[in-house]
């Protein structure tokens, strides 16, 4: 019943992705951003697709059954609240910009040497995020088939790609909205089910009242503060996020679908980490997989348990699928410098290396999957690297014209330096034991965790602005519609070949 479930789910999902990849038409601006004419609610879902994955959903709830409430809370709130921003304050001038992926903004401002710097970063980053997904789809094919953990990795991962490099954003958006659906329908399901057959009742100083989870690092309040720092502003230059934001026919479309998307991801999200929570009074001591699973698996009805994973394998893909195609985008666009040229009839250069580059991104990704079995830790490791890198020079670069060249490319190179220094001096990451890479000393013990986040954050503040003052700036980039055109023909002859074949929009200055 639970295989037949997941699989019809699965199928379905494929079947809608391969329908409506005709809107394609061979051309790389509805592959990558839609064609920059989605409505909110399909912009909205395909945002919510990429926040409520399984490192939200997943890696939330083991985390909150170990350490409390707030240390799993802190994922999708941190991821709420990243949208939240991103539709204050950055959604309309980003998406009034007309970009096509989101280092180019660091071209435009910066740069050729930021925008590869920028590109590296993020595509090294958003494979552990990919990969992050793909350890939950191992570890549920494994639990609940018996496959092996290597093998439901490289399935889901396959599935994900299948339908997503054929049909792109669009493809992305659309199943996104049937795979958030089933697992909003799961987690109120489990909600209900667990208020009626058992006593609701979280453990004193576990639950979401627990302030001290927030207050006293002895109950990981820097680690839980950590995460919803890394979460809620590293996210902000995400790729996928930001794509999506370029997909909205308008920039008010583009606001409106990142509230949206916050507001869902709550919805969804948190609900999970009270259902565990709750669990704890009858579930063992003793657990033989993720504690979701368990519950899934041995006392919940097996229709809320198909429809629950069901959405849990669709959360999976959707965050999977939208990382891979944004890190394809990346790598072929702003590293390779393959731009746009779309002609009638003809092949387009920028469709076609995208769509290849997918195969060797989806490898990556499944060997850090199989190195590193981590939900919820690799999400926030992925954007705590963001932080400390990339941030900065984004945010500042946007709204202080003083920012140069020179200060984007040493906070950088300082953040990430203070980053993995700290990184792997210290024994645990976000609670679990430093497994990744850790050099054993007797410097950094494990109470220190958390703190690197804000230090490297810190750092990356402290370097662009002392660099912007000490350099001269050299002749400030415009960010308006026009300006960023020109400066992208300057670099990209062959867009003038384009542009004869695309009417020109009136420039509208972004603020």
């Amino acid at each position: 019943m639970i295989l037949l479930g997941v699989a019809v789910s699965i199928a379905v999902v494929v079947l809608v992705g391969f329908y409506v990849s005709k809107r394609i038409e061979g051309d790389s601006a509805n592959f990558l951003v839609g064609g920059r004419m989605l409505p909110y609610w399909l912009v909205g879902g395909a945002l919510m697709g990429s926040a409520v994955d399984t490192n939200a959903t997943l890696g939330n709830t083991d985390l909150a059954y170990e350490f409390g409430f707030w240390a799993g809370a802190s994922l999708p709130l941190g991821l709420a609240l990243c949208l939240t921003l991103t539709g204050l304050f950055f959604a309309r001038p980003m998406n009034r910009m007309g970009l096509t992926s989101f280092p180019d903004y660091y071209r435009l401002r910066f740069g050729r040497s930021v925008e590869v710097g920028a590109s590296a970063l993020l595509a090294v980053a958003f494979c552990m995020l990919v990969a992050g997904n793909l350890v939950a789809g191992g570890f549920l094919f494994n639990y609940f088939l018996g496959m092996p953990y290597w093998l439901g990795v490289v399935l889901i991962a396959a599935i994900a790609v299948a339908y997503t490099g054929t049909g792109g954003l669009i493809a992305d958006a659309y199943t996104a909205i049937i795979q958030m659906s089933l697992i909003l329908v799961g987690a109120i399901g489990l909600i209900v089910w667990l208020a009626s057959t058992h006593t609701f009742e979280i453990a004193d100083g576990t639950g979401p009242f627990a302030m001290g989870q927030l207050s006293d690092p002895a109950q990981g309040a820097v680690i839980n503060w950590a995460t919803l720092i890394a979460l809620g502003i590293g996210d902000i230059v995400a790729i996928d996020f930001m794509q999506r934001v370029f997909a909205a026919k308008s920039p008010a479309t583009a606001r409106r679908a990142c509230f949206m998307a916050a507001a869902g991801t709550v919805a969804i999200c948190v609900p999970f980490g009270l259902v565990v929570l709750a669990a704890k009074s009858f579930l063992p001591e003793e657990l033989d997989g993720p504690v979701l699973f368990v519950l899934l698996g041995e006392y919940a009805p097996t229709v809320l348990t198909v429809i629950v994973l069901c959405g849990l394998v669709g959360a999976s893909m959707s965050t999977a699928n939208g990382a891979i195609l944004a890190i394809s985008n990346v790598c072929v666009r702003n590293l390779g410098g393959i731009r746009r040229v779309h002609v009638p009839g003809q092949r387009d250069p920028l469709l076609r290396a995208t769509r290849i580059a997918m195969v060797p991104m989806t490898v990556f990704s499944i060997a850090f999957a199989i190195y590193v079995k981590q939900t919820g830790i690799l999400l926030t490791l992925a954007f705590d690297l963001l932080l400390a890198c990339l941030v900065v020079p984004f945010i500042l670069g946007l709204v202080w014209r003083r920012g140069t060249t020179a200060a984007a490319l040493a906070a950088i190179s300082v953040g990430l330096v203070v980053r993995l220094v700290l990184f792997v001096l210290t024994p645990t990451i976000y609670g679990v034991d430093n497994t990744i890479l850790y050099i054993a000393n007797d410097f950094v013990p494990a109470s220190f965790d958390g703190w690197p986040t804000f230090i490297a954050f810190a750092a990356a503040i402290t370097t662009y602005v002392t660099v912007s003052l000490l350099t001269r700036p050299a002749q400030l980039r415009g960010l308006d519609i026009q300006v960023a055109r020109d400066l992208d023909d300057a670099l990209d002859e062959t867009a003038v070949e384009e542009r004869a074949l695309t009417p020109e929009p009136q420039p509208t200055t972004a603020r």
